[in-house]
């Protein structure tokens, strides 16, 4: 996304990684004569494609307009801090005070994140944390609306049916933002890549754990996230990293510990 928004534009950038994915899938399901039953779930693949792609996609592609991919990562690692808030909400799961005292250090974590001044006065410094953060949200209630309404869908016709439906719901808006600049063969390809891998096979896997193990559990992938995010934009954006970086993805990952009451002395991989 820090690549390639600042070529294409955020909407284009959202709106190419789902509809490639989405349509890759769809052709892939016709080859293996599945069938997502569209009739009977299109409105489920509606919502989860607004609230998990279209929105989400959007958001981190206008963050990347201003902030650097490590800020953009550390902030989606708060998505189990939000998809414990709506489970507790929509699916009745205690929220004792453990986990209210994980939320707080996860929010002091972000504070600390947003604090930092290592970015170059960007006056959209804040409103693209804002989008980040709002992004992860989206991850928390797409997540949490998997589990509690979607008996009977398929993960592989969830992966293919809301990507698809991203895609579509995001083509009206690129006349509103279009390509900002040259697209050239490797942009072109790194598209490519960015849809298949990033969008269709990786949500083969995601909404299958989400179906398998729940929506907080499913996310705590987030924790490998600012790890690998700040290593690529260590080695290939040449992004800088900071101790106070470190420091607030350390008290984000602590809270999230504690939110999913996981041990770290060790514990059954089943209860993981």
């Amino acid at each position: 996304m820090r690549v390639l928004a600042p070529i294409l534009g955020p909407v284009v950038t959202a709106d190419l990684r789902v509809l490639i994915a989405g349509l890759a899938l769809i052709a892939y399901f016709r080859l293996i004569r599945f069938d997502p039953e569209w009739r009977r779930f299109w409105k489920q693949y509606l919502f989860i494609g607004a609230v998990n792609s279209a929105l989400p996609f959007f958001l981190f592609s206008f963050a990347a307009l201003h902030i650097p991919a490590s800020y953009s990562v550390i902030m989606n690692s708060t998505s189990p801090l939000f998809a414990a808030i709506f489970s507790a909400v929509w699916l009745d799961e205690r929220l004792t005070a453990k986990k209210i005292f994980g939320l707080l250090i996860g929010a002091g974590g972000v504070t600390l994140v947003a604090k930092i001044g290592v970015v170059e006065n960007d006056p959209m410094f804040g409103w693209a944390l804002a989008a980040c953060i709002l992004a992860a949200v989206c991850y928390g209630v797409a997540a949490t609306y998997i589990k509690r309404s979607g008996g009977g869908m398929k993960p592989m016709g969830i992966a293919g049916g809301s990507q698809l439906m991203a895609g579509i719901l995001l083509l009206p808006a690129i006349p509103l933002a279009p390509i900002r600049g040259v697209v050239t063969p490797s942009v072109a390809a790194g598209v490519l890549v960015f849809a298949l891998l990033c969008s269709a096979v990786a949500y083969l896997l995601y909404y299958r754990l989400i179906v398998e193990v729940g929506p907080t559990k499913a996310l705590t992938v987030t924790f490998l996230m600012p790890a690998f995010g700040m290593l690529w934009g260590v080695l290939l954006l040449h992004e800088t990293i900071t101790v106070s970086m470190l420091a607030g993805t350390g008290l984000i990952l602590v809270g999230t510990i504690l939110v999913l009451n996981i041990s770290l002395l060790g514990r059954s991989p089943k209860n993981l």
